[in-house]
Protein backbone atom coordinates (compact mmCIF):
# COMPACT_ATOMS: atom_id res chain seq x y z
CA UNK A 1 0.00 0.00 0.00
CA UNK A 2 1.14 3.84 -0.19
CA UNK A 3 1.44 6.38 2.17
CA UNK A 4 -2.04 5.57 3.07
CA UNK A 5 -3.08 4.15 6.86
CA UNK A 6 -3.30 0.73 6.77
CA UNK A 7 -7.22 -0.69 7.00
CA UNK A 8 -8.07 -2.44 9.59
CA UNK A 9 -10.72 -4.69 10.09
CA UNK A 10 -12.68 -7.10 12.59
CA UNK A 11 -14.26 -10.52 11.48
CA UNK A 12 -16.65 -11.94 13.82
CA UNK A 13 -17.44 -15.71 13.02
CA UNK A 14 -18.02 -18.71 15.07
CA UNK A 15 -16.18 -20.89 12.33
CA UNK A 16 -12.40 -20.81 12.97
CA UNK A 17 -11.35 -21.98 9.24
CA UNK A 18 -13.12 -19.24 7.72
CA UNK A 19 -11.80 -16.66 10.39
CA UNK A 20 -8.40 -18.24 9.51
CA UNK A 21 -8.88 -18.06 6.05
CA UNK A 22 -10.08 -14.91 5.56
CA UNK A 23 -7.23 -13.02 7.83
CA UNK A 24 -4.84 -14.63 5.78
CA UNK A 25 -6.69 -12.98 2.63
CA UNK A 26 -6.87 -9.77 3.96
CA UNK A 27 -3.43 -9.54 5.45
CA UNK A 28 -1.52 -10.38 2.45
CA UNK A 29 -3.16 -7.75 1.18
CA UNK A 30 -1.74 -4.85 3.68
CA UNK A 31 -4.96 -5.45 5.85
CA UNK A 32 -4.65 -5.25 9.76
CA UNK A 33 -7.18 -8.16 10.64
CA UNK A 34 -8.86 -8.70 13.96
CA UNK A 35 -10.47 -11.87 14.41
CA UNK A 36 -13.22 -12.98 17.24
CA UNK A 37 -14.48 -16.29 17.37
CA UNK A 38 -18.36 -14.96 18.40
CA UNK A 39 -20.30 -11.99 19.39
CA UNK A 40 -18.87 -11.51 22.98
CA UNK A 41 -15.70 -11.30 22.46
CA UNK A 42 -16.18 -8.82 19.28
CA UNK A 43 -17.70 -6.68 21.49
CA UNK A 44 -14.77 -6.96 24.45
CA UNK A 45 -12.46 -5.64 22.18
CA UNK A 46 -14.43 -2.66 20.68
CA UNK A 47 -15.37 -2.12 24.21
CA UNK A 48 -11.28 -2.25 25.06
CA UNK A 49 -11.10 0.53 22.23
CA UNK A 50 -10.10 -1.25 18.67
CA UNK A 51 -11.36 1.19 16.36
CA UNK A 52 -11.65 -0.94 12.55
CA UNK A 53 -12.43 0.53 9.39
CA UNK A 54 -14.67 -2.37 8.93
CA UNK A 55 -16.39 -5.16 10.62
CA UNK A 56 -17.07 -8.76 8.89
CA UNK A 57 -20.01 -10.05 10.79
CA UNK A 58 -21.98 -13.51 10.22
CA UNK A 59 -25.33 -13.58 11.44
CA UNK A 60 -25.81 -17.22 13.18
CA UNK A 61 -23.32 -17.63 15.94
CA UNK A 62 -23.42 -19.05 19.37
CA UNK A 63 -24.57 -16.76 22.29
CA UNK A 64 -26.29 -13.72 20.35
CA UNK A 65 -26.50 -13.46 16.65
CA UNK A 66 -25.05 -11.16 14.27
CA UNK A 67 -28.24 -8.83 14.57
CA UNK A 68 -28.00 -8.40 18.01
CA UNK A 69 -24.11 -7.95 17.87
CA UNK A 70 -24.84 -5.19 15.94
CA UNK A 71 -27.82 -3.67 18.00
CA UNK A 72 -25.57 -3.73 21.50
CA UNK A 73 -22.80 -1.94 19.07
CA UNK A 74 -24.60 0.72 18.02
CA UNK A 75 -26.50 0.99 21.95
CA UNK A 76 -22.54 0.84 23.59
CA UNK A 77 -21.93 3.55 20.32
CA UNK A 78 -19.12 1.02 19.46
CA UNK A 79 -17.05 1.50 16.17
CA UNK A 80 -19.09 4.13 15.18
CA UNK A 81 -17.47 4.89 11.89
CA UNK A 82 -16.65 1.40 10.94
CA UNK A 83 -18.29 -0.08 7.96
CA UNK A 84 -20.37 -3.11 8.48
CA UNK A 85 -20.34 -5.95 6.24
CA UNK A 86 -22.30 -9.15 6.53
CA UNK A 87 -20.28 -12.22 5.76
CA UNK A 88 -23.33 -14.96 6.42
CA UNK A 89 -24.64 -18.19 4.99
CA UNK A 90 -27.54 -16.49 5.50
CA UNK A 91 -29.31 -15.44 1.93
CA UNK A 92 -33.24 -14.77 2.72
CA UNK A 93 -34.54 -11.40 1.62
CA UNK A 94 -35.44 -10.68 5.23
CA UNK A 95 -32.53 -10.72 6.74
CA UNK A 96 -31.04 -8.67 4.06
CA UNK A 97 -33.48 -6.14 4.29
CA UNK A 98 -32.87 -5.85 7.84
CA UNK A 99 -29.28 -5.68 7.36
CA UNK A 100 -29.53 -2.65 5.57
CA UNK A 101 -32.53 -1.20 8.04
CA UNK A 102 -29.31 -1.51 11.04
CA UNK A 103 -27.41 0.53 8.17
CA UNK A 104 -24.83 -2.51 7.16
CA UNK A 105 -22.92 -1.04 3.75
CA UNK A 106 -22.90 -4.80 2.26
CA UNK A 107 -24.47 -8.23 2.28
CA UNK A 108 -22.22 -11.32 0.86
CA UNK A 109 -23.22 -14.90 0.99
CA UNK A 110 -20.28 -16.85 2.10
CA UNK A 111 -21.39 -19.91 -0.25
CA UNK A 112 -21.58 -17.73 -3.09
CA UNK A 113 -18.29 -16.24 -2.88
CA UNK A 114 -14.87 -16.53 -3.26
CA UNK A 115 -12.33 -14.95 -0.86
CA UNK A 116 -10.49 -12.59 -3.15
CA UNK A 117 -14.00 -11.27 -4.11
CA UNK A 118 -15.32 -10.81 -0.69
CA UNK A 119 -11.83 -8.81 -0.21
CA UNK A 120 -12.70 -6.40 -3.04
CA UNK A 121 -16.38 -6.21 -1.82
CA UNK A 122 -15.41 -5.02 1.51
CA UNK A 123 -12.84 -2.30 0.32
CA UNK A 124 -15.39 -1.25 -2.18
CA UNK A 125 -17.64 -0.80 1.09
CA UNK A 126 -14.99 0.64 2.86
CA UNK A 127 -14.01 3.75 0.11
CA UNK A 128 -17.91 4.22 -0.30
CA UNK A 129 -17.93 5.17 3.38
CA UNK A 130 -15.06 7.40 2.93
CA UNK A 131 -16.24 9.40 -0.08
CA UNK A 132 -18.01 12.60 0.26
CA UNK A 133 -22.10 12.39 0.61
CA UNK A 134 -21.63 8.71 1.18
Amino acid sequence: MTEQKKKKILIVDDDEFLLNMYSVKFSKQGVDVETSPGGEDGLRKLRGGYSPDAILLDIVMPGFDGFEFLEKMRTEKLAQNAVLVFLTNQGQSTDIERAKKLGAAGYIVKASTIPSEVFNEVMKCIERAGQPGA
